[in-house]
């Protein structure tokens, strides 16, 4: 798929940040036709977004039968270990709130092996979805939150990895991390990400400016590398935005244009 420059949004603070993701989360179950497929991030970024999702007004806006939880990644680490995404998730949001035990699909991190972590993830994917490979028009998911490391990975896909340029299979095992903590990891794929009607970055604090602006230039970076069928949007908050001259300019949105 050609690459899409993504539009970038830059807000107050990280609760502002939060505040503009659920938002958009909300807005597109309001889009939806019956269910909404959500794939979550781990990382510091997104606890505000659980937190406030947990609560009023949006505990209350959100029709929790109908949406169905995914994870980019995950720590090859038992579910109730700290060091978890899914037990972040879980512990910040989905534990308040009446979502069905039956609508929550973490990657089946008490498998063998990474390896056979990714195969059973791929196949709860490729069930979920009705069809063996990822069809153009035909999105896997409505709403895929990313995040930015330090060293420009995403999800768990960094600099260097063959897993980056994995193109038919959906999830991978990553036997090695190349940050703390340095534990197995189990990712989606670009192409998997990429099959969503809007993929959203959320990147907050001053350690991430730099890394920001290197990935918006066109770094040769896995973030940068990141594509999406749908909506690409980067939410990133004043402290981690980079200086205007380090960022290629954000074209207009569809509908600005229409206008």
């Amino acid at each position: 798929m050609p690459q899409k420059r993504p539009d970038v949004i830059v807000v107050a603070d990280a609760a502002s940040l939060a505040r503009a993701a659920a938002e958009r989360i909300l807005a597109r179950l309001r889009r939806s036709n019956g269910r909404l497929a959500v794939c979550l991030t781990g990382g510091s970024a997104p606890q505000r977004l659980y937190e406030l999702l947990a609560t009023r007004p949006y505990r209350d806006a959100f029709s929790w039968d109908h949406i169905y939880w995914f994870w980019g990644d995950d720590r090859f680490v038992p579910h109730n270990d700290p060091r978890s995404n899914f037990n972040m998730a879980r512990r910040l949001l989905l534990d308040h709130v009446p979502a069905p035990a039956g609508n929550i699909c973490p990657i089946p991190t008490s498998a063998e092996s990474v390896e056979e972590a990714a195969r059973l993830y791929e196949t709860e994917l490729r069930r979920f979805y009705g069809a063996e490979r990822l069809l153009p028009g035909r999105p896997l998911f409505d709403v895929v939150l990313m995040g930015l490391g330090p060293d420009g990975h995403t999800a768990s896909l960094f600099p260097g990895h063959a897993e980056l340029d994995e193109k038919t299979r959906w999830v991978v095992g990553v036997p090695e991390a190349s940050l703390e903590p340095f534990v197995p990891r189990v990712t989606l794929t670009f192409p998997a990400l990429a099959s969503t009607r809007e993929m959203l970055f959320l990147v907050s604090g001053p350690s991430k400016r730099e890394i920001v602006g290197q990935v918006l230039a066109g770094a040769d970076l896995p973030a940068a590398h990141a594509y999406s069928e749908g909506e690409l949007l980067w939410l990133v908050d004043r402290e981690a935005a980079p200086e205007r001259g380090d960022v290629a300019p954000t074209p207009p949105s569809p509908a600005s244009r229409e206008g």
